[in-house]
C-alpha cells in the first residue's frame, strides 16, 4: 500500500515492522535485511524516528546473536542520540543492550551499573516494561556475581508483577527462564527444573524459538543434575547445539559448550553417547 502511494517514509515502517517480527521468530537474517532496508528508506524518506527505530532494530539483533563487536558501537552511537535528545525510552533500551553484553563477558560490576540506571530513568519515565526487563538484569547479575539468591527472586517477582499487569507475554516467559537461572545456580534444581519447564511451555505456544531453545538448554542442565541418564543429556545437548547453529545464536552455543563441561560430558564422549 506505501508502495502505490509513494510513502517513502510508510514503506521503511513496514519494513521495520516486517523485520522486528522476524527477529522475535527467530529469522535473524531476514530480520537484518528488512531493518537494513528499512533504515536505507528512513533515511531517503528523511524519517529519524524510523531510521533510528530501524538501527535499534539491527543493533539488537547483532546483540541477540552474539555478535558484540559488530553491534556494540552501534549501541554505543544510539545511546549517545537518545540522551542528547531526552528519549527515555530509548536511553532505557540502549543502556540495558550494553549492560546484557558486559554481563554475557563477566564485566559484571558495569553490567549493574548499567542495569540500575536503566532502571532508574525507566521508573522516572513511567517505562513499566523497561523497568521490568532492567530488574531481571539486575536479578541476574545479583545472582551470579554476588549468589544473593533470595535479592534476585525479589527482584523477578517484582518485575513479573509489572509484565502481567501490561499481559508482557514474552517478557514474562524470559522472567521464568531467568528464575529458572537463579535457582540452579543456587543447586536448587527440583525447583529450576519447574521453572524451565513452565517457560519452555510459554515459549513454545508464542512460537519463540530462541527462548524455547535457552529454557531446554536450562532444562538439561538440571535434569541432569536431577539424576538423568547421561547419554539422554548428551543427546539433548548435541540437538540443541544444531538448533542453536540454525538459530544462530553465538553467545548461547557457547553456553551449550560450556554445560557439556559443567556436566562432565567431553567431547568425545559426546559424540559417542550421543549417537547411540
Amino acid at each position: 500500500a506505501a508502495r502505490r502511494a509513494g510513502d517513502v517514509a510508510a514503506m521503511a515502517w513496514a519494513l521495520w515492522s516486517g523485520g522486528t517480527l522476524a527477529r522475535q521468530r527467530g529469522a535473524f537474517r531476514l530480520a537484518r535485511r528488512l531493518l537494513q532496508l528499512a533504515a536505507d528508506l528512513g533515511e531517503r524518506g528523511g524519517d529519524v524516528v524510523v531510521r533510528g527505530y530501524s538501527l535499534a532494530g539491527l543493533a539488537e539483533t547483532g546483540r541477540i546473536q552474539g555478535d558484540y563487536e559488530a553491534v556494540g558501537r552501534l549501541h554505543e552511537q544510539l545511546l549517545a542520540e537518545a540522551r542528547r535528545r531526552g528519549e527515555a525510552r530509548h536511553t532505557v533500551w540502549a543502556l540495558e543492550g550494553i549492560a546484557q553484553m558486559h554481563r554475557n563477558t563477566g564485566k559484571y560490576d558495569t553490567a549493574y551499573a548499567l542495569f540500575e540506571e536503566a532502571a532508574e530513568i525507566a521508573a522516572g519515565a513511567d517505562d513499566r516494561r523497561g523497568h521490568a526487563w532492567a530488574l531481571r538484569g539486575l536479578a541476574d547479575v545479583v545472582s551470579v556475581r554476588d549468589g544473593d539468591t533470595e535479592r534476585a527472586l525479589e527482584l523477578l517477582s517484582e518485575a513479573e508483577a509489572t509484565c502481567r499487569a501490561m499481559r508482557l507475554s514474552s517478557a514474562l516467559a524470559y522472567n521464568h527462564k531467568m528464575r529458572g537461572n537463579v535457582l540452579y545456580r543456587a543447586g536448587r534444581y527440583a525447583e529450576a527444573r519447574a521453572w524451565y519447564e513452565q517457560a519452555l511451555a510459554e515459549f513454545r505456544e508464542m512460537s519463540e524459538p530462541r527462548g524455547e531453545a535457552l529454557s531446554r538448554l536450562g532444562l538439561a542442565k538440571a535434569r541432569a543434575r536431577l539424576g538423568r541418564d547421561r547419554a539422554e543429556t548428551a543427546a539433548e545437548l548435541a540437538d540443541l547445539t544444531g538448533v542453536l547453529e540454525r538459530i544462530g545464536l553465538q553467545h548461547a552455543r557457547e553456553m551449550a559448550a560450556r554445560a557439556h563441561e559443567e556436566l562432565g560430558i567431553p567431547a568425545i564422549a559426546r559424540a559417542t553417547e550421543a549417537a547411540r
